[in-house]
């Protein structure tokens, strides 16, 4: 079974990515640690008075229903999702090395850089306000359907998640897990900054910031992204990359 803490686990409260403050640190801890609720998984009503259905030929495939090690993940209502936010080859606007992961948090992109001057592009969700981050370090390693382990200061508040403790095995992996079908690890002089790129069920949180700091995406979009960066992959966040 996978697990959301490395062999060797590195928990350092030293500056996250970026130079980020001791402040913005303690907040660090509490990273990727939305606790998971019954209808946190339930889509928002579509509001009264919404535009009209979008056109998403070419997407119904690659935002299909899939079954990935025993777990069937549910297609994406394309018709709800801001067009903007679906994965799509561009012309790179990063001018990173091909093979770089940029993450614009101003837009809310992920890019996977490409050769001869392109870019995979990919919609994410991501911290609120206090929990943003910037800077560059490495995806360290990489898990599919990995589990979930609340850092001891979120259990200290919430006594109740003792259960998916490090020391009880955390939570197992599923649709319900915070970390969705796969987690990529931000690392940053070789120490665990707590901060991931990892899937999610919520499709109507990309574009958005909602939740405590990681980098979240499409399950099918994280799936497609773990299989085309390898471990130590260099990662970027920075704000202000501008839209293509």
């Amino acid at each position: 079974m996978p697990t959301d803490l490395p062999p060797s686990p590195i928990l350092s409260r030293r500056r996250l990515l970026g130079g980020v403050g001791a402040a913005a640190a303690s907040l660090a801890l509490s990273a990727c640690t939305s606790v998971p609720r019954e209808m946190a998984y339930l889509a928002p009503a579509e509001p009264a008075g919404s535009k009209p259905p979008m056109e998403v030929s070419g997407y119904e495939a690659m935002y299909a229903s899939v079954v990935d090690e025993g777990y069937e993940i549910p297609a994406i209502p394309l018709k709800k999702v801001d067009k903007q936010y679906l994965r799509r080859l561009i012309d790179d606007p990063t001018g990173e090395r091909p093979g770089t992961v940029v993450v614009d948090t101003s837009a809310h992109y992920l890019y996977l850089v490409q050769e001869n001057g392109k870019a995979l592009r990919y919609g994410v969700g991501l911290g609120r306000a206090g929990f943003d981050w910037a800077g560059r370090a490495v995806i360290q390693w990489k898990r599919k359907w990995p589990r979930w382990t609340p850092p001891d200061a979120m259990i200290g508040r919430q006594p109740e998640l003792e259960r998916y403790s490090a020391a009880n095995g955390g939570m197992d992996p599923g649709l319900k897990n915070p970390l969705g079908a796969r987690a990529l690890y931000i690392f940053q002089n070789g120490e665990d900054t707590l901060y991931r790129v990892h899937g999610s069920p919520e499709w109507w949180t990309i574009g958005k910031s909602v939740s405590s700091g990681c980098v979240r995406m499409m399950n099918q979009d994280v799936m497609d992204l773990y299989n085309r960066v390898p471990s130590k992959t260099p990662i970027l966040a920075t704000s202000g990359i501008g839209v293509s």
